[in-house]
């Protein structure tokens, strides 16, 4: 299996850069940064025309936290500047270990 060492994310924006939505291009996850780096201007090209401002950037991905990512932060300022990282869900669980057993034929 190969690692991911970088992802493409790129963002199509209004004229006014006040709405943004991530664009899917054919190919976003990348072995290294260098290959990252190198598809950006292709990247940019295949969705020419999809939004009035594009912007995109290659996100370092982490080796030992790369199964655990599960979202994208980003945020692209009014001079058109993308702010983004991976990042990964706080998830807490709950339970209570004083709640007494159920059995079947008295559910609670």
């Amino acid at each position: 299996m190969e690692h991911i060492a970088a992802l493409l994310l790129v963002i199509g924006c209004s004229n006014t850069m006040a709405d943004c939505r991530e664009l899917q291009v054919p190919r976003s996850v990348f072995a290294s940064a260098e290959q990252c780096l190198a598809e950006r201007p292709f990247a940019l090209g295949d969705v020419q025309g999809q939004a009035d401002n594009i912007v995109a950037k290659c996100l370092a991905v982490d080796p030992a936290l790369e199964d655990d990512y599960d979202k994208i932060v980003w945020n692209v300022r009014a001079d058109g500047t993308l702010d983004a990282s991976l990042a990964i869900s706080s998830l807490v669980m709950a339970s209570n270990a004083a709640r007494p057993e159920k059995d079947y034929l008295h559910q609670q």
